[in-house]
């Protein structure tokens, strides 16, 4: 029986994605209220498909849907995602990621190659000499935010507060989620909003050469982002520019060593890095599931559905079907014709991609090329959570050095 919170199925998901997609692929979850979608071509269609959207507030409200008032309590986290692009369509979305996008350029993201080397390289000199670490807390949660705090303007003693208010603010998107999780997620999405207030409005009158100054400065025919606007666009990138990198790290990392074939491939091949990193991507993606809502009554694959509806739009099942990719559930850091959806598609396509796929290369070309007969120290597990998947740790062993 299909139970998303079960600790088999969070451990291996993926033969219940297979016996879904065969017997079941449109499946309705009662205890969730959701419809969950298992094929790729399913999965891809209903991404692109206007008919579902992230929000139906554009189109009816609460109440008209019957649903009560938003509760007093949940406002500041509910403000932050009421003002980001995250969570609106069109044509807010359209409006808010034109604005976005003309400061957060590839160009921009590219310049960045050099400075995600040189962290990458600090934080492996910081442990080399000891022979071991912890490749999650020590390097794939350090790279990523030391990237996107620098990219952003945050100052380096305040960066410590980052991680933290991140990883409280992202539980809310867990399905199950506690009352003492959506606790500290209030509390992470006031702390987080105040300081991001009083850096911006900083940046408004003295300028610098970071993100916050140019968020606070772009303009697109008369029109700016709204001081919420910036706030929650900032919240968004730091929350998905490393939850994906770091969990794509540790998971591949994982996968790896389970496949120490495909790990010597990317030894003897480093050039194999960038597809190497797309499998990877694909093999074990950190986002499993993506919501959707149904914004009118509609049909699809001959089944009626009625507007207000939920669709759990599932990656890890579409990710791993035999009718897109052949043997899906071989790991081939090689393979070529590889169109995942991890990075989702249309207009919800995961604006910072390319930060992500840069960071990716770079730390496991630095990881492979530098920790020598690198080994595990213990068997690593899946943290208890089902929509972002991702290791708890993972301590590894390493021939000792001093020079890359």
């Amino acid at each position: 029986m299909f139970n998303p919170l079960s600790p088999e199925f969070q451990r291996n998901p993926y033969p219940t994605y297979d016996q879904l997609r065969a017997e079941t692929p449109i499946l309705y979850y009662e205890p969730w209220d959701l419809w969950f979608i298992t094929r790729y071509e399913d999965v891809r269609a209903l991404l692109r498909d206007r008919r579902l959207g992230r929000t139906m507030d554009h189109i009816i409200s609460r109440e008209a849907r019957g649903l009560p008032p938003t509760p007093e309590h949940l406002l500041p986290f509910r403000k932050l995602s009421d003002h980001s692009m995250f969570d609106k369509e069109p044509p807010e979305h359209t409006r808010l990621r034109s604005l976005v996008h003309k400061v957060f350029t590839p160009k921009r993201v590219e310049s960045l190659r050099g400075r995600i080397q040189q962290v990458a390289d600090g934080l492996i000199d910081a442990h080399i000499q000891r022979g071991e670490m912890d490749l999650l807390e020590d390097f794939a949660v350090p790279l990523p935010v030391t990237v996107i705090a620098e990219l952003l303007g945050v100052p380096e003693t305040d960066r410590h507060h980052l991680r933290p208010w991140s990883n409280d603010i992202v539980k809310m998107y867990e399905l199950d989620h506690t009352p003492e999780q959506e606790q500290q997620a209030i509390q992470a999405s006031i702390d987080f909003a105040a300081y991001l207030r009083h850096l911006a409005e900083a940046r408004r009158h003295n300028p610098q050469d970071d993100l916050i100054s140019a968020l606070a400065l772009v303009e697109e025919a008369g029109d700016r982002l709204t001081m919420d606007e910036l706030i929650s666009t900032c919240v968004l990138l730091l929350n998905a520019g490393h939850e994906a990198t770091v969990n794509v790290m540790g998971n591949g990392l994982w996968a790896l060593f389970q496949h120490p074939a495909q790990m010597q491939r990317l030894l003897d091949q480093p050039d194999l890095i960038p597809t190497g990193v797309e499998e990877l991507m694909r093999y074990d993606t950190p986002l499993q599931l993506f919501r959707r809502w149904a914004l009118e009554d509609f049909t699809y694959q001959g089944m009626a559905f009625k507007q207000g509806m939920q669709f759990g739009l599932m990656f890890g099942a579409a990710n791993r079907d035999p009718a897109r990719f052949a043997n899906p559930h071989q790991l081939d850091v090689g393979r070529a014709d590889n169109p995942h959806i991890s990075f989702s598609e249309g207009i919800h396509f995961c604006l910072g991609a390319p930060l992500a796929r840069l960071e990716l290369q770079v730390a496991f070309a630095t990881v492979l090329r530098r920790l020598m007969g690198l080994h595990l120290l213990e068997t690593p597990a899946y943290r208890d959570t089902y929509v972002i998947r991702g290791l708890d740790a993972l301590r590894v062993g390493f021939t000792p050095k001093t020079s890359g």
